[in-house]
């Protein structure tokens, strides 16, 4: 084993971003599946993590692996590590916006 490489002993999650709305702070889920105690049908677990992001490089729908850390905050013990796979952005050009009908509050006006 070479030395050059250190071997980090943290824990490390991947799941993907559900939130970016705080200052530096993302929200994680994590998805992992089990099967059933009882019934052994695998089943979907969700868990979500909140994770120190210094430079607001993750963005919504981005996948993400996240470090544990000392506790930061009351809920965040996590940090960004990296970001594995950007979210596709999905944008409506300007132009195009004066095309669409105008919205309706589903009453008539009488």
């Amino acid at each position: 084993m070479s030395e050059d490489k250190a071997i980090s002993r943290r824990n490390e999650k991947v799941g993907e971003v559900v939130s970016t709305k705080m200052a530096k702070t993302i929200v994680v889920e994590v998805t992992r599946r089990v099967a059933h105690p009882l019934y052994r049908r695998v089943v979907t677990r969700r868990k979500r993590f909140y994770a120190h992001d210094e430079d607001g490089t993750a963005r919504l729908g981005d996948t993400v692996r996240i470090s544990e850390s000392r506790p930061l905050s009351r809920l965040k013990k996590w940090r960004l590590a990296e970001v594995l796979r950007r979210a596709a952005q999905v944008s409506v050009e300007p132009e195009n916006v004066g095309d669409l009908p105008p919205l309706t509050g589903g009453q008539s006006e009488a």
